[in-house]
């Protein structure tokens, strides 16, 4: 089992090895999480991004982080061609957790997926990805973010 932190506010200001982006399957970074991850981490992600988009809802693909304070943005496609979905949660969790093993990162943090374009509810998200988040192997450490107050509320509650 992963041994799973929680934190609440900008995911972008993580300092580890990656952070999750709540992507669509084109890897355009719009609003929220992926919004946050333009504006912050500069126009190259974007750029990175349009080379290996698109990819399945349910998939990944890695970038470089810009002016990000972590090496990697691990892109989590959950809604595109087919809207978010738990199903599409439970994929594109397991796919970043996967991609983050293969490349030996040890520290990655996670927003809640599919809860704010996406519409999903995040009680029923934040169980789906800590299930996943305790079925992957101990050598990650796994950030948790929660936006708001009330979002940290829901990760507590779930783990």
């Amino acid at each position: 089992m992963a041994l799973i932190r929680i934190a609440q506010g900008d995911i972008t200001g993580f300092g580890g090895d990656a952070i999750v982006n709540a992507a669509n399957d084109r890897l355009i970074l719009g609003s929220g999480v992926a919004g946050a991850i333009r504006k912050r981490g500069g126009p190259e992600i974007q750029e990175e991004c349009d080379r290996h988009g698109p990819i399945r809802v349910g998939e990944v693909a890695v970038t470089g982080a810009g002016r990000l304070p972590v090496r990697y943005v691990i892109h989590a496609a959950v809604l595109g061609s087919e809207p978010a979905s738990y199903d599409s949660v439970r994929r594109a969790t397991r796919a970043a957790l996967d991609k983050a093993r293969q490349l030996g990162l040890k520290t990655v943090a996670f927003p809640l997926l599919g809860t704010g374009v996406g519409g999903l509810e995040p009680e029923k998200v934040a169980g789906i990805m800590i299930e996943e988040f305790k079925n992957t192997p101990d050598d990650i450490e796994v950030t948790f973010y929660g936006y708001s107050d009330a979002d940290v509320e829901v990760i507590r509650r779930a783990l």
